[in-house]
């Protein structure tokens, strides 16, 4: 069964959805507005807060600068590469950025092999939560994200990663 439910944050209305585990909820997905390959909620889904409580508040923690590090459990999805991309993700500290050369030759894969690093990085369903934010470009530039650069800068400044720019 999926459960959904939308949140309001800082970054504008997120979208959760979950699979009931049989011990709990899993989060499959966190999405925003606007964003790229949006999951659909699916025709009877059940709509309903209350199982994503700790979800919520954690998500909460994390934009009152009080929680660094998420501990949710994650619905299974992916290929075995996105899946050992995914993993990495969730290594790079909060505060901290990577850039995807770096994370590549962490994984072992070969230059050759970045584009499709950067489609797995794309592919990530659980937006804020798996930190694909935290991947830049070599020279230090905001590439893509799914929800849009502006968020990525938002959500690195919130973390300490980027310094706020003066107007």
């Amino acid at each position: 069964m999926t459960t959904c439910t939308t949140i309001t944050s800082p970054l504008g209305d997120l979208l959760l959805t979950g699979e009931d585990t049989g011990d709990g909820l899993a989060l499959a997905s966190l999405s925003m507005p606007g964003q790229k390959d949006v999951p659909a909620v699916q025709p009877g889904s059940r709509q309903d807060k209350e199982p994503f409580a700790d979800i919520i508040r954690q998500v909460e923690a994390y934009f009152a600068g009080e929680l660094t590090r998420f501990d949710i459990p994650f619905a299974p999805g992916g290929t075995d590469f996105q899946r050992r991309v995914w993993r990495a993700l969730e290594e790079i500290p909060y505060g901290t950025t990577t850039t995807y050369g770096a994370l590549a030759e962490r994984l072992g894969l070969e230059r050759v092999r970045i584009q499709a690093l950067g489609a797995a990085i794309g592919a990530n369903p659980l937006l804020l939560v798996r930190p694909c934010h935290r991947v830049i470009g070599a020279d230090g530039s905001m590439r893509g994200y799914a929800a849009g650069v502006d968020r990525k800068v938002r959500l690195l400044t919130h973390e300490g990663a980027l310094q706020p720019t003066l107007l």
